[in-house]
């Protein structure tokens, strides 16, 4: 019977330390959620401000004139 009790006892222990460690481990996750969308919103206003910089420095086709041995 105490053989029986003290697994008992082993087992509520390691069930408090996995309940610590997966809140723990929760609280990691949601800090990396809020810098991955952080980033995702840096990420989109350096994309918006390359856009509004200028589209391109070439050309389009239409206005390119053909090389010289067309």
């Amino acid at each position: 019977m105490d053989r029986v009790l003290q697994k008992i006892d082993d087992l509520e222990m390691r069930l408090s330390f996995q309940d610590i460690t997966i809140e723990e481990l929760n609280q990691e996750v949601i800090k990396l959620n809020a810098l991955v969308a952080r980033q995702q919103q840096q990420m989109l206003l350096m994309v918006n401000k390359l856009h509004a910089i200028e589209p391109s420095n070439m050309a389009s086709q239409v206005d390119e004139t053909p090389p010289p041995h067309y």
